[in-house]
Parts: structure tokens; C-alpha cells; sequence
């Protein structure tokens, strides 16, 4: 799996949100101000190309769906942050966070619970 730029990802999120749809129906989910509808068509097709969307055809139009779930690329996604930030530690992207965001020790130990239950559960 590859890393999607921002707008790539922004379609996509449209795309997992909507489950299938052709461009008409992304670009009408998009905020102002809205790309061309070339523009969408050409990123919705570079996600194609690259594994993460398909299509039905219907004539000259095409159904686009998610292949990759939402769940799939979030996991993606934080393994390389933590892999390219954290050097692999949830402690140390916890840490950041905590620090960064201010968090105090009852927040803290409440995301700990939560992943402590989430590794009991697998």
C-alpha cells in the first residue's frame, strides 16, 4: 500500500463515506471551492491505478468503489507515523501527545485503558 497525497485522500474519505459513486457524486460532497470535474476524474483514477478504487461501467460512465478500507489505511497510516516519527513506540507517540496536547494524567491513563481492552479483545 502506498501513501495518498492530500487530495487523494480527501477523495477518498468521500469515497468511504458514500461507498460508491461516480465523480458527479464526489465533486457534489466536496466543499467550496470545488476542483474541476476533470480534476476529481483524473485523481479518482490515479487511485485506481494505485489499488484503492474500482468501477463499474455503465456506458461512458463509471461507479467508483473503495477496494482499501478506511480501517485498512488508518492502520497504514499509523504504522508509518509511528514508524517514521515514534521509532515504532506507542509510549513515545502517547508521550507527544500528552505533552502536546496538554493532556493531564486522568486522560492519559484513559487512552491507556482503552488500548490495554482493545489488545485484550484481539
Amino acid at each position: 500500500m502506498r501513501e495518498l497525497t492530500r487530495a487523494e485522500e480527501q477523495i477518498m474519505q468521500i469515497l468511504w463515506d458514500i461507498e460508491k459513486g461516480f465523480v458527479k457524486d464526489v465533486l457534489e460532497k466536496m466543499k467550496t471551492p470545488k476542483p474541476a470535474y476533470n480534476t476529481v476524474s483524473t485523481i479518482i483514477r490515479i487511485l485506481e491505478r494505485k489499488g484503492f478504487v474500482k468501477h463499474n461501467a455503465y456506458g461512458k460512465s463509471h461507479e467508483y468503489y473503495p477496494i482499501v478500507s478506511k480501517d485498512e489505511y488508518r492502520s497504514f497510516t499509523i504504522k508509518n507515523l509511528l514508524s517514521g516519527y515514534f521509532s515504532g513506540s506507542f509510549a513515545k507517540l502517547a508521550s507527544f501527545f500528552a505533552k502536546d496536547e496538554k493532556l493531564d494524567i486522568k486522560e492519559v491513563e484513559k487512552i491507556m485503558n482503552e488500548v490495554k481492552d482493545d489488545v485484550k479483545d484481539k
